[in-house]
């Protein structure tokens, strides 16, 4: 279930998207200022931020700028303002789209469902589990200030369990997917992989975790979702 971040001073907007985005089968927290918008981002994961751009405490664009900083999400500012500067100023601190309030409903979801699609399509070359970011094309894990360069089969094992998490992989899966149908040696690898990652990434647990399904396989489960 993708999780959302509203954030606006005017509890009637909030209640309006709040209640178009939890008949879609979102799930929804709401913040009712800035400040209480990025407290909530550095306890809690979400899958895309809307931000009024005229918030007490701390506005939208400054809070936009923020998050850029430290992660990779959608984010939309809405506004009452429909002048080209705003828009300008609003790409440059870094939103993905702009919406004008009065908006309708749909319109809003059209533009949320459009960029879930277009993070789809970027982030099957970069993984996030929480603080983790695996970088596909680079070959790196990082969690923002350490980068963790694993053996090539480590970072494609946690790289397709990752893709998919909650969902389980069986050994011969594994071998096959990562090792390939010709590997001719022990699906017990998969194990002793299994095991350095675990390893690896003991002190991420708050982020993420490598469980065994006994009897099937291996899955990740994403802490937060």
């Amino acid at each position: 279930m993708k999780h959302i971040l509203i954030a606006d001073d005017d509890a009637n907007i909030r209640a309006l998207v709040r209640h178009v985005l939890l008949r879609e089968g979102y799930r929804v927290t709401e913040a009712e200022d800035g400040l209480a918008a990025e407290r909530l981002t550095e306890t809690e994961t979400f899958d895309l931020a809307i931000l009024d751009v005229m918030m007490p405490g701390l506005d939208g664009y400054t809070l936009c700028e923020r998050l850029r900083e430290r992660e990779d999400l959608p984010i939309i500012l809405l506004t009452a303002r429909d002048q080209l500067a705003d828009k300008e100023r609003g790409y440059r601190h870094g939103t993905d789209d702009y919406v004008t309030k009065p908006f309708e409903p749909e319109e809003l979801l059209f533009r949320i469902k459009a960029l879930f699609r277009r993070y789809l399509h970027v982030s099957l070359d970069r993984i996030r589990l929480n603080q983790i970011i695996i970088d596909r094309k680079t070959a790196e894990v990082t969690d923002g200030e350490t980068v963790f360069l694993l053996p090539l089969k480590e970072l494609e094992l946690l790289s397709q369990l990752a893709q998919f998490p909650g969902r389980v992989f069986s050994r011969e899966d594994l071998i096959r997917l990562i090792w390939g149908a010709d590997y001719e040696g022990d699906d017990r690898t998969v194990d002793v992989h299994i095991k350095r990652l675990r390893q690896r990434f003991a002190g991420y647990e708050q982020d993420f975790t490598i469980e065994t399904v006994r009897g099937l396989g291996y899955k990740i489960e994403v802490k937060g979702r």
